[in-house]
């Protein structure tokens, strides 16, 4: 967040944490409040029944209890719906992306 991406914050930028119970989870609560500081707006995808995040993130959604080595998995799942209706709901062509470039390589 530091060189780049927290320049970009502000009140019209939102933010989507994938905040799950693990060893990250104090640098993602840092980050969170680095971009709640600059008035963004933050929606945490956190472990399903952690509450630590509400007083922070604008918007919290929860994920069913997995392994903790599926959990990045599983997270990607909402993500995907998510990028899938902003995309619809601008219009976009969500099955031919423009720039798309297919290559085959053959060796």
């Amino acid at each position: 967040m530091k060189h780049g991406p927290i320049a970009l914050i502000d009140e019209k930028m939102p933010t989507v944490a994938i905040a799950l119970r693990d060893e990250v989870a104090d640098k993602m609560r840092s980050n969170i409040e680095q971009v709640r500081a600059r008035r963004g707006e933050v929606v945490a995808m956190v472990s399903h029944g952690d509450r630590g995040l509400a007083n922070v993130a604008s918007d919290l959604i929860e994920l069913p209890e997995v392994d903790p080595l599926l959990a990045p998995i599983v997270a990607t799942v909402p993500l995907q719906l998510l990028a899938y209706y902003i995309g619809t709901s601008r219009g976009a062509d969500v099955d031919q992306p423009r720039n798309l470039a297919k290559t085959v390589t053959v060796e």
